[in-house]
């Protein structure tokens, strides 16, 4: 079953570059070590506000990701420029894709 793991953030707005720049090498980071995500998406709420989408295929994928993320030095530069960090996951049970 398919899990979604969402994180919300805040980063000033001048850091909007980093910010892109330090989650695609965490990204980069964490498929080399662990996989998946299957797919993502980041969102730009507002000037400051951030909304980043995972999607994980296996739940053993997206556990060892938390379990090893930490000790990634991409994290600690990513979360770095994250304030006001928060995370919730669930599982995927109605799934309508359009276009693909």
């Amino acid at each position: 079953m398919a899990l979604i793991r969402i994180t919300r953030f805040t980063a000033d707005p001048a850091d909007a570059d980093t910010v892109l720049e330090r989650r695609r090498n965490l990204l980069d980071a964490i498929r080399s070590a662990f996989g998946a995500p299957t797919e993502t998406r980041l969102i730009r709420v507002d000037e400051r506000t951030w909304v980043d989408m995972w999607r994980w295929d296996s739940p053993e994928t997206l556990r060892a990701a938390l379990d090893g993320a930490p000790r990634l030095p991409e994290a600690a530069a990513a979360f770095a420029v994250a304030r006001d960090v928060t995370a919730e996951q669930g599982d995927v049970v109605d799934e309508d894709v359009w276009g693909r």
